[in-house]
C-alpha cells in the first residue's frame, strides 16, 4: 500500500489569488489563519473592524465543531452516535438544522447524499492510522446500517434518534458549509463588505471585491498535480463555492486509487468517472455555503449525467467537473469565467 503523506489533512486545495494593492487605513486589511474543523481555515476582511470580525468568525467556528464533530465525545453528533438505536438525544437547534437540510437533499438525490455513512467512514479510516481496504463481507454487514430515512426528528423538542443500533452520522459533507454561512453572517454583522473565507479551500466564500474592484479569484486545483498546480481559475462575484475531490485524502493499493467520498449504495469509494466538481451558488440563496457543500458530493457521487440534472433543477447553482478522461464539464447554468485551463484538459462539448 502506498501511503499519501498530507499537510493538515486538508479535504481539497484551491488556491486563492489575492491582490496586493494598499488599503487606506478605513479599509484595514486583516488576513488570519487557524487550524480549525481539521483544517486551515482563512479569512481575508477589509474593514476598520475586520479583526474583530475575524476573531468573532473563529469564535463561531469552534463552537459548530463542539456540536458537529464525531471525533469529539461531548459533541452533539457523539452523543447521538452513542446512542443510536436506543433512545432521542436532544441537540443544538443548528445541528436540527443541519440534518434537516442533509435529509432533504438524500431525498433529491435518491441517496446519493447521506450523513448516516458514518460506519463505512470509519471502517475504512481513510486517512488515519487505522486506514485499510475492508472486506467485500466487512463492506455488506456494514450497509444495513446506511440509511438517511432511519434518522428520526422531533423538531419539538430538538431531539433526534438513528433508529438502528450500530448507525452514526458523519457530518464532513456539510459542517464546513455551515460554519462558512455562519462566518459570512459576522462579517457582515460587523459592517464587513470585502472580503474571502476560505475553510480548507472546500468552502470558499467571497463578497465584495478585492481592492482594485476586480473580482476575486479562486484557482482550482489540478486533480493530478501537486497542490501548487492548478486545473483552472474562477473569477467570482459574491459567491459560495466549494470542491470536492479524490486526490486530497486517499490511499493507493495495487495500482488503484481509493478516496474518502464514499458511494452509500455499494459501500465503496465512488467511481463515476469525476476526479473533482466545483459549485458555486449565488449569494441571494439562503445557506449557499451548507448547499455547495452538499451538492459536491452529490455530483461526485452520482456522476456528470445525473448529477447535473439534479444541479440544473434548482435556480442559482452551477456545476464544473473535471473527468478522468481529462474533460472538463460545465452544467447548463455555468455563468462564471473560467479561465488559465491547464492544457491537460479540454473543455467538453
Amino acid at each position: 500500500m502506498i501511503k499519501i503523506n498530507k499537510i493538515f489533512a486538508l479535504e481539497i486545495c484551491v488556491v486563492i489569488l489575492l491582490s496586493l494593492t494598499a488599503c487606506s487605513k478605513k479599509e484595514e486589511e486583516v488576513d488570519k489563519q487557524a487550524f480549525k474543523m481539521n483544517t486551515i481555515v482563512e479569512i481575508k476582511a477589509y474593514g476598520s473592524k475586520a479583526g474583530e470580525a475575524i476573531d468573532a468568525a473563529f469564535k463561531r467556528i469552534d463552537e459548530i465543531e463542539q456540536m458537529a464533530s464525531s471525533s469529539i465525545e461531548t459533541s452533539d453528533v457523539s452523543k447521538i452516535n452513542f446512542a443510536a438505536g436506543e433512545e432521542y438525544v436532544k441537540v443544538h437547534t443548528e445541528i436540527i438544522k443541519m440534518i434537516k437540510t442533509a435529509v432533504a437533499y438524500s431525498k433529491l438525490s435518491n441517496g446519493a447524499f447521506d450523513i448516516t455513512v458514518g460506519p463505512l467512514v470509519k471502517l475504512w479510516g481513510i486517512d488515519t492510522a487505522d486506514e485499510k481496504l475492508p472486506s467485500d463481507s466487512e463492506i455488506k454487514a456494514v450497509l444495513p446500517l446506511i440509511g438517511y430515512k432511519n434518522i428520526s426528528i422531533k423538531e419539538a423538542d430538538n431531539s433526534i434518534m438513528l433508529m438502528k443500533k450500530g448507525m452514526s452520522l458523519d457530518m464532513g459533507g456539510i459542517a464546513k458549509g455551515y460554519a462558512a454561512d455562519e462566518t459570512v453572517k459576522i462579517l457582515k454583522d460587523y459592517g464587513i463588505k470585502n472580503a474571502i473565507i476560505n475553510l480548507g479551500g472546500s468552502s470558499v466564500y467571497t463578497f465584495g471585491q478585492k481592492p482594485d474592484g476586480s473580482l476575486w479569484s479562486v484557482a482550482v486545483r489540478h486533480p493530478r498535480e501537486d497542490k501548487n498546480n492548478y486545473a483552472f481559475i474562477i473569477r467570482m462575484p459574491e459567491q459560495a463555492l466549494s470542491t470536492s475531490g479524490d486526490y486530497e485524502r486517499y490511499f493507493i493499493k495495487d495500482g488503484k486509487r481509493y478516496h474518502h467520498i464514499l458511494n452509500p449504495f455499494d459501500g465503496y469509494p465512488a467511481d463515476t468517472g469525476v476526479m473533482s466538481d466545483t459549485i458555486v451558488i449565488s449569494d441571494d440563496i439562503p445557506g449557499s455555503n451548507m448547499l455547495a457543500d452538499i451538492l459536491t458530493k452529490i455530483t461526485f457521487v452520482s456522476g456528470v449525467d445525473k448529477g447535473f440534472k439534479i444541479i440544473d433543477s434548482i435556480p442559482g447553482v452551477e456545476c464544473i467537473a473535471i473527468t478522468t478522461d481529462q474533460k472538463i464539464y460545465k452544467s447548463s447554468g455555468w455563468k462564471n469565467d473560467v479561465e488559465e485551463i491547464s492544457p491537460d484538459f479540454t473543455l467538453a462539448d
